[in-house]
């Protein structure tokens, strides 16, 4: 996954927290991917099929915005605002800086995380198997020989909802059932298995605990809750229609876990 930041309070080359030593082995920490003829892989076909009758629905249009990584020049920042219902402000450059870095850098380390595994198994992607499109048809090419196992996207989402519950206690509630749908975005776009999303959660769990350890995580943690509080202070609010995402979000594969 690729972040850009241009123009905007954080550094232009954005670096995660944790050095590559400190990255959690996802080798070690995971299992295989499911085999065929196995009950998960089943269910992981199954998952599959139901994402699939969600094409053309708001779902996988929403899905569409959730597989936005980047972080563009501009005021509000499309690809840290996928949390801001959850939330209930908008992440901003200019009046949450250290937020933007806290999800900014963390996701390089989700990917960091990510990139033992998938490179390791190289799990064929859903649209490569079932031949569908996806929901960003513009990285199908791109992403055809990397893997799918696990999704790194999965272990952002995961890792970000842990975070941004720990800086807004009171939002915990919402904010982790984002993150669950976040990750099951990749699902409603023929990206990734059931399974890869499953195992990701696990994996953003582990990162956090590491990132903890990071005295420069630590003070973005603490800069990120006195923006939020100051934003609510000032009556900011989320940009979204954020009625309309929440059922939107609502509909997901039946079978998902």
């Amino acid at each position: 996954m690729s972040l850009i930041a241009v123009a905007s309070p954080v550094a232009a080359k954005v670096t995660g927290y944790l050095l590559e030593t400190k990255v959690p082995d996802s080798i070690a920490l995971l299992p295989t991917p499911p085999a065929a003829g196995t009950v998960t892989a089943a269910l992981d076909a199954q998952v599959s099929d139901e994402a699939l009758a969600l094409r053309g629905t708001e779902r996988f249009a929403q899905a569409s915005r959730d597989a936005d990584d980047s972080f563009p020049k501009g005021p509000v920042q499309p690809g840290a605002n996928q949390f801001s219902c959850a939330l209930g402000i908008d992440v901003d450059a200019a009046r949450t800086p250290a937020l933007l870095s806290l999800l900014q850098r963390s996701r390089r380390d989700a990917s960091a995380t990510a990139r033992a595994a998938k490179n390791h198994y190289l799990r064929p992607r859903p649209y490569v198997v079932n031949a569908k499109s996806t929901c960003t048809p513009e990285e199908e090419d791109k992403k055809r020989e990397t893997g799918s196992y696990p999704s790194s996207h999965g272990i952002a989402g995961w890792a970000w909802a842990l975070i941004l519950a720990e800086v807004t206690p009171q939002r915990a509630d919402a904010i982790f059932a984002r993150g669950r749908s976040y990750a099951e975005s990749r699902l409603v776009c023929n990206m990734h298995w059931h399974s890869d999303i499953v195992q990701a959660r696990f994996l953003g769990a582990a990162l956090v605990a590491r990132l903890h350890e990071s005295p420069e995580f630590q003070a973005d943690l603490l800069a990120a809750k006195h923006e939020i509080a100051a934003a609510r202070a000032s009556g900011q609010s989320s940009s979204h229609d954020c009625t309309a995402e929440e059922a939107v979000l609502k509909v997901r594969p039946q079978s998902a876990l």
